[in-house]
């Protein structure tokens, strides 16, 4: 591992944040959704991702109460959130797709009032155009120009401070760079890596990478890292879990990776943030390296 930092929206952040999306499976237990993310900055977590629709709001109220004295400060936890989905509590799925220029400056305003900031410093324009999950029909099939003029109009509003991409093509990427990106966040783990040319695109720009589903094996059916028999070995010889493993590849991979890992739980939390720590040496990395890689497309609709 080269380096224990590196830059996001110009801040030099750890290398493991910590991903909220697993808060809402405490909804009913606030206080220990407190204490996790009170643990988690103990342990060194300086960036969080979340969203509005993750538990409707719930992330986001925890976020706010835990941090809400370093939110607004420029050396504090940097919060990146995402729009481009709402919250939908009656509907088949937990959310639905927001991806209408109104809806996105919705979106923004949403998370501005559940964080209680008056300016949010990244957000991620949630794209559908790749990896696992929902495509976009009808209204919510939006052209990437135009999701972009409000983006960038928000930022020049001071309602966001920097723009990132999810679920972003390589194509889409390259017509983005003239807005700024800061940040991309496409589904990649050890077993997934059809996007290994917008992440060597994002070193060469910059721009922070930021796999979601970095296990793989987030939907029935695709490849999990911690199934391979290379990782299962790698973690014996080394005394740590597969998991650990598979995010340690993600970091010696290339320096401009950061991760996200999300847990409910204090020991998953610890061991998340103990993979800093693990070094793999060159044998190690080229046999890890060698893992077939397979195709995440397996949309949901």
């Amino acid at each position: 591992m080269t380096t224990a930092t590196t830059s996001l929206a110009g801040r030099t952040v750890s290398r493991i944040g910590y991903g909220a999306l697993q808060l809402e499976r405490l909804h009913g237990r606030r206080e220990e959704a407190v204490a996790l993310l009170r643990r988690a900055v103990e342990l060194g977590v300086d960036h969080v991702d979340t969203a509005e629709f993750y538990g409707y709001g719930f992330a986001n109220e925890v976020i706010r109460d835990v941090l809400r004295d370093v939110l607004r400060d420029e050396d504090g936890v940097l919060v990146v959130t995402k729009v481009g989905a709402a919250p939908d509590p009656g509907g088949p799925l937990p959310l639905r797709l927001a991806q209408r220029p109104e809806q996105l400056r919705a979106g923004v305003e949403d998370n501005l009032r559940s964080l209680g900031l008056d300016r949010l410093p990244v957000v991620n324009l949630r794209r559908l155009d790749s990896g696992p999950g929902l495509r976009p029909e009808g209204d919510q099939i939006v052209g990437l120009d135009d999701q972009l003029a409000v983006m960038t109009a928000l930022r020049d509003e001071g309602k966001i401070g920097a723009i990132g991409l999810s679920g972003v093509t390589l194509d889409g990427l390259r017509r983005a760079l003239p807005a700024g990106v800061a940040c991309v966040q496409n589904a990649y783990s050890l077993v997934s890596r059809d996007d290994e040319d917008l992440l060597r695109l994002c070193q060469a720009e910059g721009i922070a990478w930021v796999p979601f589903f970095p296990l793989g094996g987030a939907f029935p059916g695709l490849p999990k890292a911690t199934e391979e028999p290379v990782v299962r070995a790698v973690a014996e010889s080394l005394g740590v879990t597969p998991t650990q493993v598979a995010l340690a590849w993600l970091l010696h991979h290339a320096p401009h990776v950061l991760l996200i890992p999300g847990t409910a739980d204090l020991a998953h939390l610890e061991a998340n943030m103990a993979v800093a720590g693990i070094t793999l040496d060159s044998a190690t990395l080229a046999a890890l390296d060698a893992v077939e890689s397979r195709s995440h497309e397996v949309p949901i609709s």
